[in-house]
This record gives structure tokens, C-alpha cells and sequence, in this order.
């Protein structure tokens, strides 16, 4: 069965960084684009980057463009989010998402942003 476990997260002030990492399993990893999401206290949830199957192309939510970096390894079924100059309003759940006539979820990891 499809299985994405993230792990990564954590209290970190503002400024800092932390990288996420979502370990994938059930599924041909590297045929499917790969997502981030995040979700914050009493909101939606948020796309907050993308990847492709191959990892040649990215896309990023403006409020995170140029912090951070999607990345994936798809000899280690691993895809990454490598998260700079975080600020409080970073702070979320963030969850792994993957796409192939269903929506897979793993079961998030909290990042707190605060001093």
C-alpha cells in the first residue's frame, strides 16, 4: 500500500532553517510529480511547492519563493523541502502529497517559527 512518512520538523526561531524529508513506498516513486502542502492553525490547506517526476521542474507558492527548495531522490524514494529564513507565519503542519488517481497523504510534521 501506499506509504509517505514525513519527518523534519520541529521549533525553530525565526531566521532558521529545517529541511524536511518524505520517505515513499508502495508506488513507482519516480513516475509521479511529488508535493508539499501545509496547513496552519484555523486555515486551509496550502500547496506550497511542487516537483516533477524527474525533478527537473519546480514550482513554489510566492510567499515561500526563494526560501525555500523542493528536491527529490528518486533512488531513495525521498523527497525533500529545504526550508530557509523561516518566518512565524512558516509555522504549519506540513504533509507530502502524491497524485495518481487518488490524492496519498502522510500523516504530517509540525513546524513551529517563534522566538
Amino acid at each position: 500500500q501506499v506509504q509517505l512518512v514525513e519527518s523534519g520538523g520541529g521549533l525553530v526561531q525565526p531566521g532558521g532553517s529545517l529541511r524536511l524529508s518524505c520517505a515513499a513506498s508502495g508506488f513507482t516513486f519516480s513516475k509521479y510529480a511529488m508535493r508539499w502542502h501545509r496547513q496552519a492553525p484555523g486555515k486551509g490547506r496550502e500547496l506550497v511547492a511542487a516537483i516533477s517526476s524527474a525533478g527537473s521542474s519546480t514550482t513554489y507558492v510566492d510567499s515561500v519563493t526563494g526560501r525555500f527548495t523542493i528536491s527529490r531522490d528518486n533512488a531513495k524514494n525521498t523527497v525533500y523541502l529545504q526550508m530557509n529564513s523561516l518566518k512565524p507565519e512558516d509555522t504549519a503542519v506540513y504533509y507530502c502529497n502524491a497524485q495518481f488517481g487518488y490524492a496519498y497523504w502522510g500523516q504530517g510534521t509540525q513546524v513551529t517559527v517563534s522566538s
